[in-house]
């Protein structure tokens, strides 16, 4: 099981502290991702770029894919270049994946029967597997659920991980989610100043 797909079903799973960006998740979930490859041994960190290793067999499909997305030519790619592309609709991507390997279910309303209701898990071992990861509060993971506002924020530097290429991803995917947060905030200052104009504020 993924560290990527541990962190989509603990926020399935859970109530999270704020209300949760899809964008802010496609970010730690390409974070997780290379978490995952860099345990496999299928990439390395160099200074800030990504130089990728032979591809093995994951047995994962979307660990598969974001293995075969890493650029292969020299210079090759930074961590948070890299996190930026791959995090581009990932969290959809991860729950259409879950859908179809039957472990989550939409609850329909009985007042919109004909609109998607919300995703509710399914009792089945990729759960409690994840659950038993969560209860142990392994570093990693709940880092990548602090940055997205599943659980209370952690800084990377205090998550009792000392891998430096670890601590380098959670960091970058720590520093996305921040920027993404400036631009909404941004976009919505203008938003509101375009709407004053309009009614002659």
């Amino acid at each position: 099981m993924s560290t990527a797909r541990d962190l989509m079903i603990v926020a399935l799973d859970l109530e999270p502290s704020r209300s949760l960006e899809r964008g802010d998740l496609s970010l730690a979930l390409a974070g997780a991702e290379a978490y995952d490859l860099l345990r496999a041994e299928v990439l390395e960190l160099v200074a800030d770029r990504i130089v990728p290793r032979p591809l093995p067999e994951l047995d994962d499909r979307l660990l598969d894919e974001a293995a075969s997305s890493l650029v292969r030519q020299v210079p090759y790619e930074t961590l948070e270049d890299w996190l930026w592309r791959r995090g581009r609709g990932l969290a959809r991507a991860y729950l259409t994946a879950l859908e179809q390997e039957g472990q989550v279910t939409w609850e329909r309303s009985r007042w919109l029967p004909f609109r998607g209701g919300r995703s509710v898990l399914s009792d089945t071992e990729a759960r409690r597997r994840a659950g038993y990861r969560w209860a142990a509060d392994e570093p990693v993971l709940l880092t990548l659920a602090a940055a997205v506002g599943i659980r209370e924020e952690m800084a990377a530097a205090e998550s009792g991980v000392t891998d430096d290429a670890v601590l380098a991803v959670l960091a970058v995917v720590h520093d996305a989610v921040m920027e993404l947060e400036a631009v909404r905030q941004r976009r919505a200052i203008e938003d509101a100043a375009f709407a004053n104009v309009w009614r002659g504020a």
